[in-house]
């Protein structure tokens, strides 16, 4: 009995200290693990932030680097870490396709973390050489129809958003359309822009550039809205292609257990920062969407994208062993 009753008053004793421990959170420097390499757009966002909230907060947030296994080799480090806020995680739209992708996950995307906040999305860009013969989404439909089996993409890595929105696109209307895998954006789009591979799919922020100069045609953006970057170009609902939406996410998880209140601080300082026009700007100029949604909305957007992206995994056989 007198067990139950310690276990009832450290309960109580916590639970009225969590607002004020997260208003001394950070008491020390927090640890952001990217689980990619450098440069690529989920470490751009994840130093963007840190950066802010070194500023804001007083203590540092640094990125650590954990590349593997399509991210999964940190994100089952962050899984590992302790539930204390010191270790959060930035994930991409892997995360929620890696479990349907892979054979096997060190991870469960909903058991072992914290949602923090959505902060930003990207919407896939279709684009292709100049010398290829069409020049919109439903221009290239058709030419891909009328030659079964003659034409090819570019797409930046195995189970990304850009692979897996070829594929959609390639099951709702049957296109018999070759794939060409390559280990980064930028090579995709290389091989676009020599003609090795007639047509692309990648984020936006690695071909804004060439898009704009003309080296390379955009055809459309996966998307319900145009973008700022690139707001000639059609989006696939304007085109008449309805529910092809396909977006690099780049979000913020903590390990399972993290407190509320400092999952809750966290989001509210995540929030802050996106709204400031200089960190707006910068999202927006290599092509993201700013959103820092809430937990809650972050949770099922999560569920969501892993049964959509799991139903196009299924359908189009793909498997990583």
């Amino acid at each position: 009995m007198q067990a139950i009753i310690r276990s009832f008053i450290a309960f109580v004793a916590l639970a009225l200290a969590g607002p004020a421990f997260a208003q001394t959170y950070p008491g020390k420097n927090v640890r952001v693990i990217v689980p990619f390499g450098a440069a690529g757009p989920t470490d751009v966002i994840a130093r963007l932030l840190s950066a802010k909230l070194t500023e804001t907060l007083g203590h540092q947030f640094y990125v650590e680097n954990l590349p593997g296994a399509g991210g999964n080799t940190g994100t089952a480090q962050a899984a590992r870490a302790p539930a204390d806020g010191y270790t959060i995680v930035a994930v991409s739209t892997g995360f929620m396709v890696n479990p349907s992708l892979y054979a096997r996950v060190p991870y469960d995307p909903i058991k072992d973390f914290e949602p923090v906040t959505l902060v930003a999305a990207s919407p896939t860009v279709i684009f292709a050489h100049p010398s290829f013969p069409a020049k919109t989404l439903k221009e290239m439909i058709d030419v891909v129809k009328t030659n079964p089996g003659k034409h090819s993409y570019a797409q930046p890595s195995l189970g990304s958003t850009p692979h897996l929105s070829a594929e959609l696109l390639k099951l709702t209307y049957g296109l018999d359309l070759v794939m060409v895998p390559f280990n980064s954006a930028a090579a995709a789009v290389t091989s676009t822009l020599a003609g090795h591979t007639p047509i692309g799919f990648t984020a936006i922020p690695p071909t804004v550039a060439n898009i704009k100069e003309g080296k390379l045609r955009g055809l459309a953006v996966l998307a319900q809205r145009r973008v700022e970057v690139l707001p000639d170009l059609m989006t696939s609902a304007e085109a008449g292609l309805p529910d092809q939406d396909a977006d690099t996410l780049t979000g913020i998880l903590a390990p399972a257990g993290t407190p509320k209140e400092i999952v809750d601080r966290l989001r509210s300082e995540i929030a802050k920062a996106v709204a400031l026009p200089e960190i707006k700007s910068k999202l927006t100029a290599i092509g993201f969407i700013p959103i820092a949604n809430t937990p809650a909305e972050f949770a099922a957007r999560i569920k969501s994208e892993m049964e959509k992206w799991g139903k196009v995994v299924r359908a189009a056989k793909l498997k990583v062993e």
